[in-house]
Order: C-alpha cells, then structure tokens, then sequence
C-alpha cells in the first residue's frame, strides 16, 4: 500500500485543475503543465482536494500510484512557487553569458560551448569580482530544469584533483591527494 499514493493534494485557491480523459493540466499564476496519467489511476477532485486512486493492487500499479501523486504535487508547487537550480563555475576563466536563448560558456576549452535552452527555462548569471561564475536556472516545470541542470554540468564535471568544473551551489567535490615525491 503506498502511503504516499494515499495523501490528497490539497489545491491552492489560485490553482485551476482541469483533468480530460487521461490528462491533468495544472494552471498557476508562473504558467500552464500537463501530465499524461497511466489509464490504471484514476483522478478524482473534490473542492480543494485532489485524490489519486488506483484500479487493481498489482506491483506495476502500486508503485505508479505514488509516482504520480509526487509528480502532480510537484507540478502544483511549479505553476504556484516554481523551482530553482544554480550552478557554480569553478575554475581560472570559466564565464558564462547568456543572450537570446542561447547560453555560452567558457569552460577551458579551445572553443566556447553554446547551448539552446527552452523558453521555459528563466536564466541568470551572477558574476562577482573575486567570486566563481553563478548561473540561477528558473522554471516551473522540475522535470525540465533537473534536465537542463544536469546537461549543463555534464559539460565539465567537477575533478577531484583541483575541484575545476561545474558544480551545483554547495556541492561537495571529494579531492584527492596529488602525486607524492
């Protein structure tokens, strides 16, 4: 029995819920999202309250009842607060700028790497004299920013000798020893 499949969401008053055949569509004040639902878990909404329940008690259903209750939990707390990531550029040069769409990074390589980020994705770059390079990454959609987030540290994973590369804000990067004469 998923105890979290069995918890209602509670709706926000600013929240309109539309759920057609077997798709949800959350509207808020930060934007629109939809969910296809599996056909095995029905959707059933009450005044405030949102109850997601399941047809049969098998394994594959249990476990996509409380999938779906976070992943719709999530989408409410995106359209009402949004979501944020940020990304710490460490590393002697590394820069980042952002124009039109399109991030450009410098991260030690002979050529800068230019990403094409979706609409939905709000970026800020904070540099500071003397500090690291910091990209804020916004969005209401979590699924699509954790995407966007983890392809731009995958570009240049932190290394545990000198700790260069890209890290998430307050990540802790494990360094070894060097070399011993």
């Amino acid at each position: 029995m998923s105890r979290i499949g069995k918890k209602p969401i509670f709706i926000p008053d600013d929240v309109q819920i539309k759920i057609i055949n077997d798709e949800i569509s959350i509207k808020g004040n930060l934007g629109i999202l939809k969910e296809k639902v599996s056909k095995e878990i029905k959707l059933r909404l009450s005044e405030n309250k949102l109850f997601i329940l399941r047809s049969e008690e098998t394994k594959k259903v249990k476990s996509l009842h409380g999938l779906y209750r976070v992943l719709i939990k999530n989408m409410i707390i995106g359209v009402t607060m949004g979501f944020k990531k940020e990304l710490e550029l460490v590393g002697i040069g590394y820069k980042a700028s952002y124009k039109n769409d399109i991030l450009d990074l410098n991260l030690g390589f002979s050529h800068s790497i230019m990403m094409q980020l979706p609409k939905e994705i709000i970026v800020n770059i904070n540099i500071e004299k003397g500090k690291n390079p910091i990209i804020i990454l916004k969005s209401c959609n979590k699924q699509l920013l954790g995407i966007i987030a983890a392809k731009i540290r995958s570009l240049r994973k932190p290394e545990p000798y000198k700790g260069k590369g890209v890290r998430y804000l307050g990540e802790e990067v494990r360094r070894k020893a060097g070399k011993s004469a």
